[in-house]
Parts: C-alpha cells; structure tokens; sequence
C-alpha cells in the first residue's frame, strides 16, 4: 500500500516538473518587450489646450447626489459655446435638464458612434498646493477638480470636432457627442439621454466613454504606459447589516450584544472571503497582453494561468488591490453606528458597506451569500441600493479590434489591454443601444492623477492632451475603413 503511495506521488511530482518546464519553455519563447510610449514634448497646441482645459475647470460644476443644478450647468454651456464655436453652430444640440447632446450627421446613418464623458465633478475638500479651481497652469500641469476626472476629455473630443469642421469634414457615419451633470453620483443625467436617444430610434455601434485610460506602471512590476481599455463594469450595491437587542446598561453586559455580533460578522468576511476568484476571459486576456512586458518571474506567472492560476488566485490581491478586485465579488464595510452613549448598550447598531459584482457571481448570488451570512450572526440586511455587472464587450469583436486599431495610429509603441472597471461609469446605461459601450479616456494616468482623482490636488500633464484629441479625430475617421 506504502509503495503505491509513493509512486502515485512520485508521479505526480514528475508531472508538476514537466508542466513546469513546459511553462518555462513557453515563457522563453515570448519575447521581452517594453512599453516605449511617452507623450511628446510640451508643444504650442499643447499649451492652449491646456488653457482652455483651464477655464473649464475655473467653472466650478460640482454635483450633489439627489440635488438637481440646472442653471449651473447652463451657465457652463456658454462657456463651451465660447470655446468651441463651430461645434455650437453646425452640430444639433439638444439640452436635457442640464446633460448635452449633440449630433452630427454623417454620410450614412448606419453605424453610429457616439463620444462621452461627464461635466460635473466631485467636491473639492481639503488643503490644495494649487486652489481646486484655480486652473492653475504650472509645471506642465493643468491642476484643479476635473483636470482628469473627466473635463480632459470633455474639452479633448470638442476640440477633435472643432478641428474637423474647420476643415471642412463630413464624418461616414453620424456622430454623437454626450455629457451628463450627475455621473458622479450615479443620477439620471444619462439615463434621459439615452431615453431621447431610443425616442429617436438610434442603436449606437460603439460608446466611448471614460474608465479605462492610458496607465503608467498598472500592475506592480510592470512598468511603463499602458492603453487600459475598460470592456465592463463591476456591478454594486450598497448594503446595511443591523443588530438589534434589548439594550440596557454597560456596567453590567449580556452575552452577544449587537456590536460584538456585528464585529465578528465583518471579521470573518474580512479574513474568509465568501466570494470565489475566477479569472474571466476579459481578466486572462489582460495578463497575456501584459506578460511579455513582465520581469521573467511574472512573465512566467502571467504567461501560463493554466498552471499558476490556483497559486496566483489568492496572492493576486497582495500585488495589486485592483488587480484582485478584478477576480472577484468584493465587499468593503463603510460605516458604522450605535450606541449614542460609552455606557449604554445599543437597542440597535449596524454597519454598512460597499459591494461590487463580479459576473460569475451576479447581484442575486452575492447578495444571497451575505444574507445567509449575516444570519448566522442574529444580523438583518438591508439593500439600499444595487446594480448588476454591465455585460463584457467582445474583446474579438470589430469594435473593440477598432479601438485598438485607432490607439495604435495615435500613440505608437502604446500596448493594448482590455481591463475591467471596478468603478462605475455612465458607458453602463447605454447597453440597451449598443453592445460595445467601452471606457477609454486617451489621457495619460500616473500615480500622481490616479492619487488626485477625487483626491487632494487634482491635476493632468497636459502635453499628453494633442494625443488626446488625435485619438478622437482618428476614431472618428476610422468609421469609414470598417
């Protein structure tokens, strides 16, 4: 029995050392690359698209979750009108309570694309080297709220447009540019575009929206700029996980009291994830394209997921949070409350948190398991709000292959990766009109923007923003060679 033991691990030990030395060959038969994209030197179109990136940030458009502003976005308008004539003047604008439409007829209806991204912006909070809505132009920056996330690339595809009515251009298929005033908290503003849009009768072959971007170092130990281009979003919800008890007085406690419960409840999610890691299609892709330009011990790794993934499953999250987002459902506790008093026991007290849905395993799953979960702990849950994953865009299909055909022209030397958002966009509300609603801001994103965005001290290089409105002009152009 002890010798057929033996040789069943002998044999196994043998088959590890083959797949291993298969993966090994592999691995060195993938040639090294480096990624060898920077942005050009600044440049006199750089520096006035950074002025009129400037005076959009001067105007402060900061939403407010539930609280409707239309006159401030108005007022916004006008200044986009300044800015970009030709496009007010040629192009059909329509205004939804503030949230932009327009429309440029092309040469044939069929195939339409459409180019998004939002005006308003997240408050300014905090101590700032460069006031938030300064529009500070200094050390090859545009600084203020907005620099990046997104009025980069609001005023980008205005420019490309502007540029091409000068000229004279008539797109081969139409041409719709959108701008909502509530995509910071998730409101109605493109929801009603879309709604004019299927009024309309429109179905769009491609959106191109923000979320994914041109990303400096994006997993730790690659290093250099890379095309990060988003093909779906994490669905969300927000959830509360109550406690309840006949409360009473601290100097003398009973057993299982709320706060106790719930801390053992976020205790185990945290040290046991309820959540299986799967490497999605979308997620494999991603580290293929990104293993050639890997150091050879995650080039191995990144290479060869049919032999490492069980290894690299649970380790993933250690190297890169976003990363290790990408393979699962995740859920991040948020706030807290209780007792109003150190020496009362709470009646009530609960947590709540944020959850983000991978789609091999939807809302109704993973709301199901955290259910079952808080049960065990005497615990209630509450959905406050939720919103399943968007569904992936073909990563072989004509559009995304366009997309990466359109990167190539712009920025050469620039790698392509399809990437998934763990963040929501407003690219999620235009499904029902199109099937390849992708998030690509063609900016640049080092750790410096990353950092600001929604952070302190917010800001964009701005020699990277002619690339910017090429890549845009180059989209548009590229409807005629499909």
């Amino acid at each position: 029995m002890m010798k057929t033991i033996l040789l069943i691990l002998a044999a196994v030990l043998v088959l590890l050392i083959v797949l291993l030395l298969i993966a090994v060959i592999h691995t060195l038969l993938i040639p090294s690359r480096k990624s060898s994209y920077t942005a050009p030197k600044e440049t006199e179109k750089a520096r006035m698209l950074a002025e009129k990136l400037s005076r959009m940030i001067q105007y402060d458009t900061t939403s407010h979750a539930g609280v409707h502003e239309e006159e401030k976005f108005l007022s916004f308008h006008k200044l986009l009108e300044e800015l970009f004539p030709l496009v007010h003047k040629q192009l059909e604008k329509t205004v939804i309570d503030g949230n932009l439409l327009y429309y440029w007829k092309g040469e044939s209806r069929e195939n339409p694309i459409l180019l998004m991204s939002h005006q308003d912006v997240v408050p300014a909070e905090g101590e700032w080297s460069h006031a938030p809505f300064s529009g500070d132009i200094a050390d090859g920056k545009v600084w203020g709220r907005g620099a990046s996330d997104t009025k980069c690339s609001v005023m980008a595809f205005f420019q490309a447009v502007e540029e091409l009515l000068a000229e004279g251009y008539t797109p081969a298929c139409d041409v719709y540019l959108a701008s909502s005033c509530t995509e910071e908290w998730g409101g109605d503003g493109a929801p009603k575009i879309v709604a004019e849009l299927q009024k309309r009768g429109i179905r769009l072959f491609l959106v191109c929206d923000e979320g994914g971007g041109i990303i400096t170092d994006p997993i730790g130990g690659i290093r250099g700029n890379f095309a990060m281009v988003g093909v779906f979003e994490k669905g969300k919800a927000d959830v509360k996980f109550t406690a309840r008890s006949t409360g009473g007085h601290a100097s003398a406690p009973g057993k299982n009291t709320p706060i106790p419960r719930l801390a053992a409840f976020v205790n185990e999610v945290e040290k046991h994830t309820p959540f299986q890691r799967r490497f999605s299609p979308e997620v494999s892709a991603m580290f293929r394209k990104l293993a050639p330009y890997a150091p050879f011990p995650l080039k191995l790794v990144f290479g060869n997921l049919w032999l490492f993934s069980p290894v690299l499953k649970p380790l993933l999250g250690s190297i890169s949070a976003q990363a290790g987002a990408m393979l699962q459902t995740t859920i991040a506790f948020t706030m807290q409350s209780g007792s109003d008093a150190c020496n009362v026991i709470p009646q009530e007290a609960s947590v709540s948190a944020n959850m983000r849905f991978i789609p091999h395993q939807g809302q109704k799953e993973s709301l199901s398991i955290m259910e079952k979960l808080a049960s065990k702990y005497g615990l209630t849950m509450e959905v406050l709000h939720a919103n399943d994953y968007s569904t992936p865009v073909d990563i072989n299909g004509s559009a995304f292959r366009q997309i990466e055909s359109v990167i190539a022209e712009t920025f050469p030397g620039l790698p392509v990766s399809p990437y998934v958002m763990t963040g929501a966009t407003d690219a999620q509300f235009y499904q029902c009109i199109c099937d390849s609603c992708i998030r690509f801001a063609p900016v640049i994103y080092g750790p410096e923007q990353m950092k600001g965005m929604h952070g302190l001290n917010e800001n964009i290089v701005y020699n990277c923003l002619p690339g910017a409105v090429s890549f845009y002009q180059n989209l548009i152009r590229a409807q005629r060679k499909k």
